[in-house]
């Protein structure tokens, strides 16, 4: 008897807690709006603590190393805007183009194969309801202004959280009893895998720009950029960058040579990811690439592509502080000064 209460008991402990994920997991998608941009925020902060660390030892104010900070994360936001702009809106440009190379291989291919015509008519038709499609699919200028309060909002939740967190860190960790130097070495963690892999991407920026330098792409220096910036965004961003070189070469090359830069890339890209980042980054945080998949993929579903950014910092920073943490201890614990830490 006392063992069927014991199990009875477990049972309802097991189903609380699988209704508390369901709940948290649903509060997490309906808060979408302010605790993406915070949780961007956090991140973002915690992979500039050496900055922050190295103006304190400067004899910087907090204060004042905050707002540099702030500039610096604004001054690159700008940066990336500006060479992903022009990148999406040649991209957005080229559709017409892209419409029309599909269309005249439609004709050529019915024309050689007989008793095609209704196809042919048919591909023709769904393909020109596609442009319209796209063309209906543009935002107009109602929905940019109607999109871009909700914008500033998230931008200034961002900056503020950002701001906010780098002045006070180290009263917020001091609150946090026995937990200081633990949740220090998650955060910095968290900070050797950003340069890490930043490095990583730059060095794959450099290697797309010398290749689509060689393939005579259209703006080589772009597509580096974009293959640095978006590789942080595993999976997904390679993707789109094999998708967007697929579609440039459509429209700048003819025949099988069309089909190079987007296989350069590949080649560039699988290098990188399977043996590169395994052997600089796997080996500091050991991380299950099926942890690392389904985190990302989780983070995409949740809160799109900046649930995307901050999944992998957030599974880094969590094993890392699991792997820090001190058991449950019964005698005095000391913490260390925020100069020791």
């Amino acid at each position: 008897m006392t063992q069927n209460k014991a199990t009875l008991a477990q049972m309802q402990l097991v189903c609380l807690g699988l209704l508390a994920v369901i709940a948290a997991v649903v509060a997490l998608k309906l808060a979408k709006g302010l605790l993406a941009p915070v949780t961007l925020g956090l991140v973002v902060a915690i992979v500039a603590a050496p900055g922050m660390r190295l103006l304190a030892r400067l004899g910087i104010p907090r204060a004042v190393s905050a707002s540099i900070s702030l500039i610096f994360v604004a001054a690159f936001t700008v940066l990336l805007i500006a060479g992903l702009g022009p990148i999406v809106m040649d991209l957005i440009g080229q559709v017409p183009r892209i419409e029309d190379e599909i269309r005249y291989y439609v004709v050529e291919m019915s024309r050689a194969i007989r008793g095609l015509e209704s196809v042919q008519y048919e591909l023709e038709r769904s393909l020109a309801q596609d442009g319209e499609a796209v063309e209906d699919a543009m935002p107009s200028l109602l929905d940019a202004l109607w999109v871009a309060p909700n914008f500033a909002a998230q931008l200034l939740t961002f900056a503020g959280t950002f701001f906010f967190f780098t002045l006070t860190q180290n009263e917020i960790y001091a609150t946090v009893p026995g937990q200081s130097t633990s949740l220090r070495k998650a955060d910095r963690a968290v900070s050797h895998y950003f340069v890490t892999v930043t490095a990583i991407n730059a060095g794959l920026g450099a290697a797309v720009f010398v290749a689509m330098t060689v393939i005579r792409v259209p703006n080589p220096m772009l597509w580096g950029a974009a293959a640095f910036i978006l590789n942080f965004v595993l999976y997904l961003g390679p993707v789109m960058l094999i998708v967007a070189f697929g579609v440039v070469g459509f429209t700048e090359f003819n025949g099988a040579y069309a089909l190079l830069p987007a296989l350069a890339y590949f080649l560039l890209n699988m290098t990188e990811a399977q043996f590169v980042t395994p052997t600089l980054v796997g080996q500091r945080l050991q991380l299950n690439p099926l942890v690392v998949f389904l985190s990302i993929l989780f983070g995409l579903w949740l809160w799109g592509p900046i649930g995307g950014i901050v999944s992998l910092p957030i599974l880094v920073w969590v094993t890392a502080y699991l792997t820090h943490a001190p058991h449950f201890e019964t005698g005095p614990h000391h913490e260390p000064t925020p100069t020791q830490a």
